[in-house]
């Protein structure tokens, strides 16, 4: 475990390090505020610090209270070093944000255990942190694809429909449905048919821009995002898209597979909410169905 020391005296700073070396902590050195701040903020910052109270350019106090302005799930632990014993001295360290004090001069023995029970609470904390990560992924992602779900790309779309008001920015979505997708699974089975469905959406984001986005709302039907299209018309993803499924083979279990797409189009027009959108584009999809499938209609815009 990394643990930033820091101390302007460099004696006590050397003595320190030395004991901490001993117990098997990799260390990173400061000998003022400013210099524990600038570590304190770097990408790979350590999970515990042991701060003096008193140093030059800013002190202890003064540096919890700025990583505690930092925006985290998961903050590090920070020990106080200080020679003040009075109780509104204390209160005021952990106001600003001390986990832990530690009285100077200090026992080894003391020190030793303030410091695990500060690496059992980082320990734990990123544990925390890493299940919180994976319950909201699984919250916000269909298990089978691993691409947004109905709920979440139904919000994403109400995002950037605010976005495209307010920036007055373009914006479409692509409501696709694969054909004769129950042939699929009735020829097949249905675990090749997942197969299909896993591979379709790698073939979709294979032509999607870094700011589109692809989500799973039922079945074989999905609905695309696409942010900063002005005119449908000149737009020819939804055709890549098309031709790409058209083009590609699917390898399985029992072969390969060869599918196709039909995709309804809608583009915001400074009005629509969400709704009004996927009514368009499922018109669109309607049409496209209609005629043939394997291919993009275009909503009728106002």
């Amino acid at each position: 475990m990394k643990i930033l020391i820091a101390e302007d005296d460099i004696t006590s700073r050397i003595m320190l390090a030395s004991v901490l070396k001993k117990w098997g902590f990799t260390l990173v050195l400061a000998c003022d505020g400013k210099e524990a701040w600038d570590v304190m903020q770097s990408k790979d910052a350590p999970r515990l610090a042991i701060l003096d109270w008193q140093m030059p350019e800013m002190n202890g106090i003064e540096v919890c209270q700025k990583i505690r302005e930092i925006d985290t799930s998961d903050p590090p632990y920070l020990i106080v070093l200080t020679s003040k014993d009075e109780k509104k001295d204390i209160v005021k360290g952990l106001e600003a944000g001390a986990n832990d004090f530690i009285s100077k001069p200090y026992d080894n023995q003391e020190l030793r255990a303030r410091i695990n029970v500060g690496k059992r609470m980082v320990t734990l904390q990123s544990e925390l942190a890493d299940a919180y990560k994976s319950l909201k992924h699984e919250a916000m992602h269909d298990p089978l694809t691993n691409i947004y779900n109905r709920r979440a790309i139904m919000e994403l779309l109400e995002k950037e429909i605010a976005r495209a008001k307010r920036e007055k920015t373009g914006l479409c979505v692509g409501l696709c449905d694969l054909d004769h997708f129950k042939k699929v699974n009735d020829t097949y089975g249905h675990q090749i048919g997942d197969e299909v469905l896993i591979a379709f959406t790698r073939l979709v984001s294979d032509k999607l821009r870094l700011n589109d986005h692809v989500g799973r709302i039922g079945g074989e039907e999905f609905l695309i995002v696409v942010s900063g299209s002005k005119e449908l018309k000149q737009d020819v993803m939804f055709e890549r898209i098309c031709e790409h499924v058209r083009n590609s083979e699917i390898p399985t279990e029992k072969g390969n597979v060869s599918i196709t797409v039909s995709i309804g189009v809608a583009q915001y027009t400074g009005s629509e909410n969400s709704d009004a959108l996927l009514a368009a584009a499922d018109t669109a999809l309607y049409h496209a169905k209609k005629t043939g499938r394997d291919s993009v209609v275009y909503a009728k815009t106002r």
